[in-house]
């Protein structure tokens, strides 16, 4: 006899041959989860125990941005279950766990398909960055929530022996006819059953969760105290490091010894070529006998001004990635486009939370304990640091406190291993808040030559963008998984496509050789490329003599939703046209998979600082999973935004940063926070990104409104109102 895929032979004690249809034999969903006593694991997401309590098992790292709530919501809404019975847990480092979007955002270009492959097999792109984690997530989530439920209607449907078609959920029940039973009821029978091929997405608009304003479930934690982040850490017998680390290209040199030895509970000193540690039973007892060591660097000097490095690239720089459409050239043959230069400055992440991470190490095993957003990543560093296979070591997955992206990459680890390897005892190691910004890996800035040509109408004709810079994402990548490939630069430069139906279109993109050392950064490139565009798109506006808001509309015609955030923003904030004297600017940015316009109202103090009074926002970031969220996450990133756009750029040394006490840096303090308004705009079409959305229209908004305030130019970030344009 013939079998199909669906039938399955089975031998019996007498020798006879017994065919069993495969679609009655139990097969049970798949789960890496581990299950407590009267718990049920219903695939790779969820539990359920028998109290009725729900887990989510997360993929993407908590940074402040939400995902602990938006996406166990997802979940809650589709299983029917009451939110009070959510709870989260980080998802294990299986391959199962993967961020879908990793080849759409350009995260495996360069790796070969077999490579790719295997990358996403071990986990390797399980990474939280570019706004992605619901884009990524929402279907998977919402598709095994669905095959959980049909589970559980389906065993509750046998008891009442009725169709489960007659059965519904709602607030932790299947409900039918007055009759209910809890999930938890139900729990146990029901992930003894086979999994659904095609589970029904739920269909009912009766008490969904989905677009409410849920409470965050990390919120009480964070309120209390209580939520532990990776400094907070602390192990039996752990001994406390603090280091100091060599700049890009440097080495250690000298350093003083008398002066440790004279500081109570040092217990030992790792001088190496490229970082030197003090470890200590306590860090401050570390820290002081850093400072007292007084360590000594080699390193090549770094120019004052770094933005010759970029106006250098631009000009001589033959490996330059290109987008076309239409035909600039020949559009603007014979004429004279406007033109305009932008800069944005090196950029800081800014973050509170210094570099740290814990390890303890047997020989055999290595536990490590630190906030990251690339675990499967951080994990075999720590094996490589360790000198041992991956599948050795634990890595307990932290919350970050640092939200604007240091923490892609975990370079603390492997210090940390180096000690509690060395000296077989846990080690907890943390750099100090300057020595964090030392080695902090920023934004790299980008210089961009803009030039366009009005048409018939006033309407952009042709339009043209050089830009030299450095895709944080790409630079990060390139050293944790060490991997070159210049379409980067081609993603990069269609990025940079304005949102406007433009005919004629060039973009070029080259990348700078800088004396520094780049990484991942909220809300970049975007953010830079909207400052660009949308300053730019002001200038031609006032060069056409047409009302700003106008001349966007009149050419957003392929993009209706931008087009109704700008409108959206326009009428909240009783937009007056921005003409001369006005101290309102608006600008908008398509990114993430979202839209969103921003009108901010603006000026320039007595002080000559920046200030900033109103900031009304209209966003499209299609359906939406927690409406709170949204809303948090766009005012957190406009005051983000608004930071780095008035701090000052930092002074440069030896390739770093120079460090800064936290109170000189000159950050927005709670007085000089703006009105915000923020109005969300219904959506059926697929969720976008968030937490990078409101980073990118900040400064535009705010440099044209400066410019309609004093008629004055800014085509610089940080802004620095008594500088020459």
């Amino acid at each position: 006899m013939k079998l199909d895929r669906r039938t399955l032979l089975i031998g019996g004690g007498a020798g006879v041959g017994l065919v069993v249809a495969f679609a009655l034999w139990p097969h049970h969903l798949h789960s890496d989860l581990t299950v407590e006593r009267g718990e049920e694991a219903f695939g790779n997401f969820i539990k359920i125990a028998q109290n009725g309590q729900i887990t989510v098992a997360v993929p993407q790292t908590e940074t402040g941005q939400g995902i602990w709530t938006g996406l166990p919501q997802i979940v809650a809404d589709e299983l029917g279950a009451a939110w009070d019975s959510i709870a989260v847990e980080p998802a294990p480092l299986t391959g199962d766990y993967a961020n879908g979007l990793a080849g759409g955002e350009g995260w495996l270009d360069g790796f070969g398909w077999l490579r790719a492959h295997r990358v996403q097999h071990n986990g390797g792109m399980r990474i939280t960055a570019n706004s992605t984690s619901v884009r990524a997530f929402e279907q998977p989530l919402r598709q095994a929530a669905a095959v959980a439920r049909t589970m559980i209607v389906s065993a509750a449907a046998d008891r009442w022996n009725v169709d489960p078609k007659d059965c519904e959920t709602a607030d932790g029940f299947v409900l039918n006819r007055g009759r209910s039973f809890t999930f938890g009821e139900l729990a146990e029978e029901a992930a003894d059953r086979s999994p659904a091929d095609n589970a029904p997405l739920r269909q009912t608009t009766k008490g969904r969760l989905i677009g409410q304003p849920l409470p965050r479930l990390d919120g009480p934690a964070k309120s209390d105290g209580s939520w532990r982040f990776a400094g907070d850490v602390r192990l039996a017998d752990m001994l406390f490091a603090s280091a100091r680390l060599a700049p890009p290209g440097g080495r250690l040199t000298s350093f003083a010894r008398e002066p440790i030895a004279a500081v109570h509970g040092i217990r030992h000193v790792a001088a190496r070529d490229g970082w030197i540690a003090v470890v200590a039973e306590s860090w401050s007892a570390a820290e002081k006998a850093m400072k007292a060591a007084d360590p000594k660097f080699s390193a090549p000097r770094t120019a004052a001004n770094v933005r010759a490095a970029f106006d250098h690239e631009l000009a001589h720089s033959s490996d330059r990635r290109l987008f076309r459409r239409g035909d600039y050239e020949g559009t603007v043959k014979a004429s004279r486009p406007l033109a305009a230069t932008y800069f944005v400055a090196p950029s800081q992440h800014l973050g509170l939370e210094p570099l740290t991470a814990t390890a303890r190490f047997d020989g055999g095993r290595l536990e490590v304990w630190a906030p990251t957003q690339a675990p499967a990543l951080a994990r075999e560093a720590a094996a490589q640091a360790a000198r041992i296979d991956a599948s050795n070591v634990t890595l307990y997955l932290m919350p970050v406190g640092e939200p604007a992206g240091r923490s892609l990459e975990s370079d603390a680890i492997p210090y940390a291993v180096e000690l509690a390897r060395q000296l077989k005892r846990p080690i907890q190691l943390t750099l100090s808040q300057s020595a964090s910004q030392n080695h902090d890996l920023l934004s790299s800035g980008a210089l961009a030559r803009m030039s366009a040509l009005p048409g018939d109408g006033g309407i952009t004709d042709a339009w043209k963008m050089e830009v030299a810079i450095v895709q944080g994402m790409a630079a990060a990548l390139e050293r944790m998984v060490d991997v070159d490939d210049k379409r980067r630069m081609i993603r990069a430069a269609v990025r940079a496509i304005p949102p406007y139906s433009i005919p004629n279109v060039t973009i070029e993109a080259v990348r700078p050789d800088l004396p520094f050392e780049t990484g991942y950064m909220r809300g970049s490139p975007e953010r830079e490329f909207a400052f660009f565009t949308e300053s730019f798109i002001d200038e031609l506006a006032r060069a056409a003599g047409t009302e700003p808001l106008a001349f966007r509309m009149s050419m957003l015609g392929s993009n209706g939703r931008l087009a109704r955030c700008l409108q959206g923003a326009a009428r909240l904030a009783q937009w007056d046209g921005g003409g001369p004297g006005s101290t309102m600017g608006i600008a908008g940015c398509s990114a993430f998979g979202s839209h969103i316009g921003l009108v901010a109202n603006a000026s320039i103090g007595s002080d000559q600082r920046v200030k900033v009074q109103r900031l009304v926002a209209a966003v499209d970031c299609g359906r939406v999973i927690n409406s709170g969220l949204v809303e948090q996450q766009i005012a957190g990133g406009l005051l983000w935004a608004l930071a780095q756009a008035t701090v000052p750029a930092p002074e440069w040394i030896a390739g770093m940063p120079r460090a800064r006490r936290i109170g000189a840096i000159g950050l927005p303090r709670i007085g000089d926070t703006p009105q915000i308004i923020v109005e969300i705009i219904p959506s059926s079409d697929s969720p976008g990104g968030i937490s990078g959305l409101g980073t990118t229209v900040l400064a535009p908004a705010v440099a044209n409104a400066l410019h309609a305030a004093t008629g004055k130019r800014l085509r610089s970030l940080p802004f620095d109102p008594t500088a020459a344009e």
